[in-house]
């Protein structure tokens, strides 16, 4: 199962690799279920196609969204899916995940009401008012992984010696209190309010990939919390907000992006069997979404993984970020893992609509493996986020030929995640080069002049010390 980059030109050499690595992964011949509507919420939605969030790190210093983001969004109103889900969006300063990362608040809400409105525009100069697409604001708190400024300033919730280790975090760091986490429950329903006047559908309390909600769900080892140990209390934080956003901001809809499997051991990792280090065990997750869903969820929107652990967990590559190791598993086997668990929560709940993920490193394959997954009640909505990045007209090439151009969709290079990771405006340096190639070279010149920088003063430093 060694790791191998994508070489597939034609269907039967994928089939042929899915078959010698045993996976279960269907190809269906006909694709055209994915343009079938699909009812969330009393709204058709005209396909079964979503643009996940997906971080572009291009914010005003306000927070409002600069002229790349307005033209990420217009591009994805053009994109004819239906359902946009609006990138990571932080509540509060103190929980950005960098400085430019997108912030609603009074002072933003008017740029976020004109970033609603062109793209409603947008896709209603292309297909008119009837196919409408449904949009849905990530709210986030970066939690352990908050950057607003120059230096990182992690609000962990638990102590975690794999993410501890890496982050530098010593064992007395202090936790977020159970005070300051009643007070970031309002200032969710107060972003979910600025949301509505915004003009957005719905928001989603982000509970994903390692961020504060989403850590939340795994600190068993917090103690004396209401937020911690066992299962009614760690899943207090994202139930509560939910429904105090359901009951004070009416006309929104609430829903979540929730990691299902965090890669992350037991007691470290939502999703995590107690008894077989490293595999899944969804009973957790099942026991969450069930009060999800009585809480009036409308849909629900599912991920794996945490970026800064076991990245491909997540998001199967080619090519790792810089530095970091090849995965031992075939990208095949990770796309496999995303599709099976969240097909096995979709039959689980059948009547709450989910959205999948795990497509993009499939190429002009996916929509064969996203009919296949539909078809067989196994998902009901298929999210493209790098995909999406990289191919933002993927869809009308799929209505009008049939199939996707090979030399448009996303090469899973990985350099997004790498301009996010150092700080960069965040783009297809591939499809998109005339804007984020030079953005990347930039980027990774800064870098390596502060690492140069940060190598010269350890020497010195070790020099001084030793005369």
């Amino acid at each position: 199962m060694n790791h191998e980059r994508f070489h597939f030109r034609n269907r039967r050499a994928l089939e042929r690799k899915i078959e010698e690595l045993g996976l279960d992964l269907p190809l269906a011949d006909d694709i055209s279920i994915l343009f079938s509507p699909v009812k969330v919420a009393g709204t058709i939605l005209p396909n079964r196609f979503a643009i996940h969030p997906l971080e572009g790190a291009d914010s005003e210093s306000s927070g409002s969204p600069s002229d790349l983001t307005f033209r990420r969004y217009r591009r994805f109103g053009q994109s004819g899916c239906g359902l946009i889900w609006f990138e990571a969006t932080a509540v509060t300063e103190a929980g950005q995940s960098n400085p430019r990362q997108l912030m609603i608040a009074k002072e933003s809400k008017d740029g976020f009401k004109r970033l609603v409105e062109e793209t409603r525009q947008e896709a209603r100069k292309k297909f008119g008012s009837d196919r409408m697409p449904l949009l849905i604001l990530q709210l986030t708190h970066s939690g352990r992984f908050s950057k607003p400024a120059d230096k990182p300033r992690p609000v962990i919730a638990q102590h975690n010696p794999i993410l501890d280790g890496k982050m530098g975090l010593p064992p007395e760091y202090p936790l977020i209190t159970d005070k300051e986490l009643d007070e970031l429950q309002e200032i969710f329903v107060s972003a979910a309010e600025l949301s509505r006047e915004a003009g957005f559908d719905g928001v989603d309390v982000k509970a994903c990939h390692g961020y504060l909600v989403s850590e939340l769900l795994a600190s068993f080892t917090r103690e004396e919390s209401k937020y911690g140990g066992p299962f009614e209390n760690r899943t207090r934080f994202l139930l509560e907000t939910s429904k105090k956003i359901r009951e004070r901001v009416k006309g929104l809809l609430v829903t979540s992006r929730l990691s299902i499997f965090d890669s992350l051991p037991w007691p470290y990792g939502f999703g995590a069997s107690r008894l077989q280090p490293g595999k899944e065990d969804l009973t957790e997750v099942k026991a969450l979404v069930q009060k999800l869903a009585q809480l009036g969820f409308p849909l629900l929107n599912l991920s794996a993984g945490v970026p800064k652990h076991k990245p491909h967990y997540g998001r199967p590559y080619d090519i790792p970020l810089l530095g970091m190791p090849l995965p031992e598993e075939h990208p095949l086997v990770g796309v496999s893992r995303l599709l099976r668990l969240g097909g096995e929560l979709q039959k689980a709940f059948p009547s709450l609509p989910m959205v999948g993920t795990g497509y993009s490193w499939l190429r002009h394959f996916f929509p064969n493996v996203a009919a296949a997954m539909v078809q067989t009640g196994k998902i009901a909505i298929v999210g493209l986020g790098r995909g999406a990045l990289a191919y933002p007209d993927w869809l009308d090439d799929l209505a009008e030929y049939g199939v996707l151009n090979l030399r448009k969709v996303c090469t899973t290079c990985s350099r997004c995640s790498q301009l996010l990771r150092d700080g960069g405006r965040v783009g297809c340096t591939v499809r998109d080069a005339e804007i984020y190639a030079p953005e990347y070279r930039k980027v990774r010149r800064k870098v390596l002049s502060q690492e140069s920088l940060e190598k010269v003063r350890k020497k010195t430093k070790e020099i001084g010390v030793s005369t």
